[in-house]
């Protein structure tokens, strides 16, 4: 290929620049160059020139494509010394042209929130009384009228930091910034938060030094308040992070601006508020700042003394408030409050963004001219999906069981509050769901899932038999497209589609960042179908912020919830202790599903190989379903050859994730091609996906999750014989011992003790009996009330409450706090890993290839998983893993060792060997990005660099293959099971 390189560093970036094209390109002009080149060649080009990267550096790279046509592939360093294509800007002018916009000359008696020059009293104004009206809006429920007069309130104080002399002297002089996401602060010289209070932290520090004047506030409404003050940005990055509450903000503000200063910033504020109230009473005759904050400075020494007595120890509010040591009362209590905050925040956060976007010409106009409601008629959802969704009627006979669907429909959505539908696999929800969803005339459904496969079925689901010309959109971590008139289009703008099917983890940034917050405002607009919300309970974190999400939408009036919880498995402790859904409001379908079943229980010995029912040949449309992938994948390494097998669970690429799901999906489901005889799964099959066998086997597990895998064993009830659920079980797990592999993985998920008493249940009741899909249901149910009358020995209350203490502890991390790093960024990335990830603390890998066509004879390929993509759009075909799992096996030290050497481009470079923790350090960092994986394994060429293939890793994860299918990230070590078992024979 034929690349064009254009500089346009500065200063001592020239010279670094240049040495590094001149190695690679001929120089055809000062600052261009252009050559012939490979991938390999231009990635190296890349990594180099980013290695020493600073914000003088800017270089392009352009691929010519044709006589006529050339392509930007990537920018490294400052974009803004280009266009979105590339090019060069060549001229400017000072002379007015017709394109100029109006522009403003700073007043120097005046305050303004921004560059835009928005003066400060109209600004906080509009956006209290938008952010009032986006809650009134969104939760249409007046037994919430104190809430919204908060929202209103904070306001139009979120802002009187901005009083700050410093800021003031920045806001007259300053260039309007590019990026807005976080909104305004001082960016000048050498100007640093590390020392001085951000102008949130001083908001909070000016309502707190006047609180005492507050009249008719209750503390409720007073915590909510500050709460917002605070967190209507997210905390900065401090090296030394001092600022713990507004007494520290008060100290270092005195310092950076002295007592009489700070005087002047008392007085200024209590003129602002008084400058809003008029404009408020003149806007709308509201008179809250009137009855609320008749603020004055008559003892400004009192207030000095009074507010260092008061706030001297105190800090600032946390972003969730919880304790390890709540009882179930107090921690639902607690989750009303943090679901409160959530929608506060996200109603100032959008309202301010919406302000922030008009000049101030026109704020001006919108206030004198009393429009400020106009701003809001672009929330307006527009939609044909009622259309589409009374042709889903249409679709199907008028049957027993089509009848029996429209009628739990009708009830589900006569209900007044949260509803829930319950139901065997096969009965139809997902068509329920639709209709309960015309019932209530919906305009938009967020259909939301635990997992991207999940997502996946529901998507396939939808597009295929329902609405195929509805447009539908996927958005997930890895796949954002939508389908429409039976098209797929690509990169949609987020939330856009009639229905989107989403995962959780796209909904919590609306409550755990301050990016995606709002996003909040459309999920409480529209009808939200929360899909296997069961698999949410024993997920730490997770069990507590979607209790938050439900307690959002409760806010809302009755009948107008807008809400279907969706589950063949209810957890019914979860959602009568937790969510305070009521068991009346659980509407069960009735499974039509005609076959008998029967369960046998397989006790073995997992520590060995012989007898282990998971490595045994299996034919004619069988499921085997382990609790983790790797069982899956021994099991598929050892029989590939002796019987049709396909291989599915989560350790793929994203490559071949997309692929394998279509394989299965396509052979499976109903009247599927039955291209494979076996399917060897993780627990990423057992949910939402309309595929069904004849024969299962299932490792021991909870009864959600043994309920949902029986529900793909003759799911479309064509089988006349009897069908047979093998679960295997191992002793530990009998006595509900944390011993093995088994029973600690259980153990890991919170769902042990549930899993024993399970058994024990199932034993007493069942005991090898024959029985229809809706018995074991009715036992399902049997089992949660037993469960509710044993009190504190109950099994499933004691891992409910082991994983929520879970939660708490990690949300006592600060993994759940929106965190900004006061750094200007200078090139954009496709992919980044969150330093405050809701799953787990993951990183981006590379994997070297394991051929294992025959496991005992690996072949060490000399290629990689993947290939970073050449430009700068294209998604990475990557994988991630747990950071604990990599510590756990040794690798991070091996790579703090080797990989200085095998990549000399990597920031690890340079540092000495002895630091091996600041290498180790770094690795961890950098690996968050998706340029610089961790390798957890090298092919041979890397290996020669450090030593030779003998240096390999005993522990090292590979990307293996096989002449059927890739098999996945697996460990070198856990291949020896299998080997070992054949040196024995």
């Amino acid at each position: 290929m034929i690349v064009t390189f254009i500089s346009q560093c500065e200063k001592k970036a020239i010279p670094r620049t240049r040495r590094v094209l001149d190695a690679f390109a001929d120089r055809i002009g000062d600052n261009t160059w252009q050559t012939v080149i490979t991938e390999d060649g231009l990635l190296a080009v890349k990594k180099l020139l980013r290695k020493t990267v600073t914000k003088n550096t800017a270089v392009s790279c352009h691929w010519i494509r044709g006589r006529r046509r050339s392509e930007l592939l990537w920018i490294v360093g400052n974009r803004n010394k280009f266009n979105e294509q590339g090019i060069v800007p060549v001229n400017s002018t000072q002379k007015e042209v017709f394109m100029d916009v109006i522009t403003m000359k700073a007043k120097k008696e005046e305050f303004y929130a921004n560059t835009q020059l928005q003066p400060l009293a109209e600004h906080s104004f509009a956006i209290g009384y938008l952010a009032q009206q986006l809650f009134k809006k969104v939760v249409d429920n007046d037994e919430h009228k104190n809430l919204s007069k908060v929202a209103f309130l904070a306001g139009c104080l979120h802002d009187l930091g901005k009083l700050d002399p410093h800021f003031q002297d920045w806001v007259k002089k300053a260039k309007q910034p590019d990026d807005m996401e976080d909104g305004q602060h001082i960016e000048k010289g050498k100007f640093s938060f590390d020392k001085h209070p951000r102008h949130n932290e001083i908001s909070l520090l000016i309502f707190n030094f006047l609180e005492m004047q507050c009249k008719g506030l209750n503390n409720r409404q007073k915590e909510s308040v500050q709460h917002i003050l605070y967190w209507h940005h997210a905390k900065p990055y401090r090296q030394n992070d001092d600022f713990t509450g507004s007494y520290k903000a008060y100290e270092y503000l005195i310092k950076n601006i002295n007592a009489e200063q700070f005087s002047f910033l008392v007085k200024n504020s209590i003129n602002v508020i008084k400058r809003i109230n008029a404009i408020a009473k003149n806007f709308n005759t509201i008179d809250y700042i009137e009855q609320h904050l008749p603020w004055n400075d008559e003892n400004l020494t009192t207030l000095i003394e009074n507010f260092e007595y008061n706030f001297k120890s105190r800090n600032f509010p946390e972003f969730k408030s919880y304790t390890s040591t709540d009882s179930t009362d107090v921690l639902t209590g607690k989750i009303q409050i943090n679901a409160q905050h959530n929608l506060l925040r996200a109603c100032i956060i959008s309202a301010d963004r919406i302000i922030s976007k008009q000049t101030a010409q026109d704020l001006m106009e919108y206030i004198v001219e009393k429009r400020l409601d106009e701003l809001l008629d672009d929330q307006e959802i527009l939609s044909d999906l009622v259309e589409h969704l009374k042709n889903v009627a249409h679709k199907f006979p008028d049957s027993e069981r089509t009848q029996k669907q429209n009628q739990v429909a009708q009830e589900l959505a006569d209900l007044r509050d949260i509803a829930v539908l319950a139901g065997p696999a096969g009965c139809g929800k997902t068509k329920i769901a639709l209709e309960w969803a015309r019932l209530k005339d919906a305009k938009k459904i967020i259909w939301v899932c635990p997992r991207v496969q999940v997502c996946q079925g529901i998507f396939e689901e939808l597009t295929q038999d329902y609405l195929p010309d509805a447009k539908v959109e996927i958005l997930t971590g890895e796949f954002k497209y939508f389908n429409e008139n039976g098209k797929i289009k690509n990169e949609p703008e987020p939330f856009s589609g009639d229905v989107v099917v989403t995962t959780i983890d796209q909904i919590l940034g609306s409550i755990v960042t301050h990016t995606n917050v709002n996003s909040l405002l459309p999920f409480m607009d529209a009808h939200v179908i929360f899909d296997e919300y069961h698999e949410y309970i024993g997920m730490e974190i997770f069990n507590i912020l979607f209790a938050e999400l439900i307690a959002n939408k409760n806010m809302r009036r009755k009948h107008e919830k807008n809400t279907l919880l969706v589950s063949a498995t209810p957890h019914y402790y979860y959602l009568e202790n937790i969510l305070n859904v009521h068991e009346d409001d659980v509407l069960e379908m009735l499974s039509f599903n005609p076959s008998e079943y029967k369960i046998d229980f397989i006790e073995y010995d997992e520590s060995i190989f012989f007898g282990n029912p998971f490595y045994k040949n299996y034919l004619d449309q069988t499921f085997i379903i382990s609790n983790t992938a790797q069982t899956a994948q021994l099991g598929f390494i050892y029989q590939k050859d002796n019987e049709n097998s396909v291989l599915f669970h989560s350790k793929y690429k994203r490559s071949d994730k997309k692929r394998w799901f279509d394989e299965v999906f396509d052979s499976f489901k109903k009247n599927g091609s039955q291209k494979y005889d076996v399917l060897r799964s993780g627990p990423i099959v057992q949910a939402s996906l309309n595929i069904t066998c004849k024969y299962m086997l299932t490792e021991m597990t909870s009864p959600e999750n043994m309920l949902q895998r029986m529900g793909r064993l003759d799911r479309f009830g064509e089988n006349e014989l009897v069908n047979i659920l093998q679960v295997a079980i191992t002793e530990n797990v009998k006595k509900g011992s944390c011993k093995g592999s088994m029973a600690y993985f259980l153990n890991q998920l919170n769902s042990l003790q549930t899993t024993k008493a399970w058994y024990d249940f199932l034993q007493d009741h069942l005991n090898g009996k024959v029985f229809k899909i809706t018995e074991l249901y009715k036992f399902y149910r049997e089992f949660y009330s037993q469960q509710g009358r044993l009190g504190d020995r109950s099994a499933v209350i004691q891992d409910m409450d082991k994983a929520l203490k879970k939660s708490i502890d990690l949300i006592n991390k600060k993994v759940t706090e929106p965190t900004k790093l006061m750094k200007s960024k200078t090139t954009g990335r496709k992919s980044k890993i969150s330093k405050n990830s809701l799953r787990g603390d993951s990183r981006f890998v590379q994997l070297a290839v394991l051929n294992l066509n025959d496991f005992k004879q690996p072949i060490f390929e000399n290629k990689y998983a993947y290939t970073p993509p050449l430009d700068d759009t294209t998604e990475y075909d990557n994988l991630t893993e747990s950071l604990n799992i990599i510590k756990d096996l040794g690798l991070m030290s091996f790579i703090a060792q080797k990989h200085g050497n095998v990549d000399s481009t990597h920031p690890v470079k340079g540092i000495p060997e002895k630091k091996q923790q600041a290498r180790c350090a770094v690795l961890e960092n950098y690996a968050r990005d998706a340029d610089f994986p961790l390798y957890l394994s090298y092919i041979e060429d890397d290996l020669n660099k450090v030593g030779g293939t003998g240096v390999r890793h005993p522990e090292a994860i590979y990307y293996a293959i096989s002449d059927k299918q890739p098999i996945g990230s697996i460990s070198l070590d856990k291949l020896k099971f299998l080997t070992t078992t054949q040196e024995e024979k």
